[in-house]
């Protein structure tokens, strides 16, 4: 198999660790010698997470392994983005148990957890994650770094710009419109489109200030 980068050794990035050697079907051992953790310089320290190496940024050849960016909060994931070569090598994991159509496209660098269901008609722009159990209906367009934690339920023919973050068990009616730069808290309901940037939190719906 390709050697697999993962930026980011904290808890999605551990969990990315498992989805991987479930989608590779790898041993411990198999994954100790093709999986690397990968942090950027100011945080590394050498060691090893769940018997996997954490290497350095600065020390991680980026032309000979296949990167993904495992940090859930999506301006954290773009800035991270930015810092990478601009030759790397982006791969883009499901996980076996994710249902989905042949008309689904998904960007590159993007990260797809079990249990999630995408119907039909969908486009997730680069660097998406679909945590756990995230259902995704007909006609969807989201942007680049498209966030959503466990069990995100989305209604057809929404449109979600870039660098959305959706909490925990949001839920999402039909043909809605989401900014860019916007964060759902958990156990939201969303009705109505939301048009400014900012944080939502409850239901019904209230922007807050962060």
């Amino acid at each position: 198999m390709e050697k697999i980068g993962i930026i980011g050794a904290g808890g999605f990035g551990r969990e990315v660790l498992c989805l991987i050697k479930d989608v590779y079907n790898l041993s411990d051992t198999e994954a100790s010698e093709n999986v690397c953790f990968i942090e950027t310089d100011d945080l590394w320290s050498q060691r090893e997470v769940n018997g996997i190496n954490v290497l350095s940024m600065s020390g991680f050849n980026f032309e000979e392994s296949r990167i993904v960016i495992a940090i859930g909060d999506p301006l954290k994931r773009k800035k991270i983005s930015e810092l990478i070569p601009k030759n790397a090598k982006y791969i883009t994991l499901i996980h076996p148990s994710v249902i989905m159509s042949k008309w689904v496209e998904i960007g590159y660098g993007s990260i797809i957890c079990a249990g999630t269901i995408l119907t039909c008609n969908i486009k997730l722009g680069n660097h998406a994650h679909l945590n756990l159990h995230t259902t995704v209906g007909h006609d969807i367009i989201a942007g680049d770094f498209f966030t959503t934690a466990p069990a995100v339920n989305i209604s057809g023919k929404c449109k979600f710009g870039h660098s959305v973050y959706c909490g925990t068990n949001v839920s999402f009616r039909e043909n809605l419109f989401i900014t860019d730069n916007v964060v759902v808290g958990m156990g939201a309901v969303v009705v109505k489109d939301i048009t400014v940037s900012g944080v939502y939190i409850g239901n019904p719906l209230r922007r807050i200030d962060k």
